[in-house]
């Protein structure tokens, strides 16, 4: 007999729409007509063809992607775009900014200084990236080839909460953890990437939203498989694709529409996010360390002060069907990862417990 579903508070790969995960179940044996499941068909096919154009065409529709930009989707994860985005667009002063703000943003900058120079424009390590800089157009290089964000910080809990103005210079974020869950003007944009894994589907598939103005020939010794412009060419099916993962994010894209649209889930997203930081910051024995006015809705992180009461709490609240509540590896404490999937009664079972658990701990 099947376990009861448990509330996944993981970063990723995190919890997926029952809905999608129900049709996927009912279409795994056949898929339509085709005889054969999605896992077994080719990516040449009638069938997987229309799949692939139906998941750009609900994306492009959900995050209102102009018909100037290409939908891309690869394999790589994020960390693949680390590189990417320097090979492809440090073709003229080779120079770009980085903002650091965490962990992936650091990685990001380091990946980019081995094909050009990395200028980093601010960063808030200084306060345990607690907060996001507050920066103007002043603050960056007119002649940068581009200028990279990481718009969510999945570890430290940050968000940004204003577009940085650069200029001309084109703007390139880390989307990851933040993509579909609240409106994003994708205009204001250069280059967009995520990997699938927290809210749009299964680990394995990479989604780049490019700008066409952007896409034309990568520095030289690029890769072919590392070039937008091959994959752009070839509707991204230069090679085999991650096939099931596009379709599982088609299936949860669908489900997002039939919510109403991204709009109507980034409300629902303030509403659990508020219940959650709501109780933290009435909480004697929980801490939110993450600065208001930069607070995720997606990772809401927080501690105790006590590492072996840390553990007893992810240890205590998992026994209660509330798992993956334990922090990064490297910063410690709790993360709970609060993606669309996420029902607003797991966060309101996880503030119950934490009231008992606080009451039981004083």
């Amino acid at each position: 007999m099947a376990k009861e579903r448990v509330y996944n508070f993981s970063a990723g790969p995190s919890m997926l729409p029952e809905e999608a995960l129900k049709q996927a179940a009912e279409e795994m044996l056949s898929y339509g007509d085709a005889g054969m499941s999605v896992m077994e068909m080719s990516h040449r096919s009638k069938p997987y063809e229309a799949i692939i154009e139906a998941a750009e065409a609900i994306l492009r529709k959900l995050m209102h992607i102009p018909d100037n930009y290409k939908v891309l989707f690869l394999q790589g994860g994020a960390s693949t775009q680390f590189a990417m985005v320097p090979m492809n667009l440090l073709k003229k002063s080779g120079k770009a900014d980085y903002i650091i703000t965490g962990q992936f943003a650091k990685k990001a900058a380091e990946e980019c200084e081995k094909f050009g120079k990395v200028n980093r424009v601010a960063s808030s390590a200084d306060k345990t990236f607690s907060y996001i800089p507050k920066l103007t157009k002043a603050d960056f290089d007119p002649e940068a080839d581009y200028c990279h964000i990481t718009y969510n910080n999945t570890i430290f809990g940050t968000r940004y909460t204003y577009i940085p103005d650069t200029g001309d210079v084109p703007l390139v974020a880390d989307i990851s953890s933040i993509i579909l869950s609240e409106e994003i003007d994708v205009t204001k944009f250069g280059l967009l990437y995520a990997g699938a894994q927290k809210n749009m589907g299964p680990a394995g598939l990479t989604v780049v939203i490019i700008r066409e103005d952007l896409i034309g020939d990568p520095i030289a010794g690029t890769p072919t498989m590392l070039t937008y412009k091959i994959h752009a060419e070839n509707g991204s099916m230069y090679n085999t694709p991650p096939t099931y993962s596009i379709y599982m994010c088609k299936l949860i894209l669908e489900w997002l529409d039939r919510m109403g649209g991204i709009s109507a889930i980034q409300k629902i997203n303030e509403e659990k996010a508020a219940i959650l930081y709501d109780f933290l910051d009435s909480s004697v024995l929980f801490k939110a360390p993450v600065e208001k006015e930069d607070r995720s809705l997606m990772n809401v992180t927080f501690v105790t002060g006590d590492a072996d009461l840390d553990a007893a709490f992810v240890k205590a609240a998992a026994a209660e069907g509330l798992v993956n509540l334990k922090g990064h590896r490297s910063v410690g404490g709790m993360r709970a990862s609060i993606y669309n999937a996420m029902p607003i009664e797991g966060v309101k079972k996880l503030v119950a417990f934490m009231q008992a658990f606080e009451k039981d701990n004083k």
